[in-house]
């Protein structure tokens, strides 16, 4: 996000997705990145019921100037990663704004009372087209999908760290992001960084 060539300061950063999906680990590689690019961050943690698949959001502040509070106000995200599409979706509402850009992956999760029967999940079409209209630009990235090909659903982090990267919406730079996926992977290197690349393929195909 830049205004006459210089980053929009703080850069807000949602992460939102449910328990279990690694939106923390995100934050955590994508802050890790951008301190070692000489910028401030500020992580901050909410989780719902996370044991349950409830819902776990992630605050990621960014500033070449200053430490900010670790809470992003309503209104004021410049990015919304989404994990899942109903939590996209309500962070948009609630933290969203008419520049906000948001980079969704479409798989719902479904809660215990969905798949119990008390509840029902929405119509998947109206969601994403809900979240276009609360978003001035969209990348869907079928994260979970592509993750699945290359052996385990655990890869769709790395895929939307790619999409991430790829959307230019931050400063972040490819080798510096693999680097730290290399420090945070160690045991699955080959695999992530494949994950994260294809990550940014499929981001710039949108």
């Amino acid at each position: 996000m830049r205004t006459k060539g210089r980053w929009k300061d703080p850069l807000n950063l949602v992460i939102t997705g449910v328990g279990g999906q690694g939106n923390v680990l995100i934050s955590l590689v994508v802050g890790k990145a951008l301190v070692d690019a000489g910028y401030f961050v500020t992580i901050g943690e909410t989780y719902g019921a996370s044991q349950r698949g409830g819902p776990v959001m992630s605050h990621v502040r960014i500033s070449k100037d200053t430490q900010y509070s670790p809470f992003i106000p309503d209104g004021f995200a410049d990015i919304v990663l989404g994990m899942e599409p109903v939590e996209t979706l309500r962070m948009l509402s609630r933290y969203g704004n008419p520049s906000v850009v948001t980079i969704v992956n479409p798989r719902p999760i479904y809660s215990i009372d969905v798949t119990g029967g008390q509840a029902s999940y929405p119509d998947l079409d109206e969601l994403m087209s809900a979240i276009r209209q609360l978003s001035a630009k969209v990348w869907v990235v079928n994260a979970t999908e592509e993750a699945q090909k290359m052996g385990s659903a655990m890869f769709a982090n790395s895929v939307l760290i790619g999409a991430l990267v790829a959307s230019k919406v931050m400063p972040l730079d490819k080798e510096r992001v693999e680097l730290v996926l290399r420090e945070t992977f160690p045991k699955e290197i080959d695999a992530n960084i494949l994950a994260f690349r294809k990550g940014m393929e499929l981001a710039k195909l949108e």
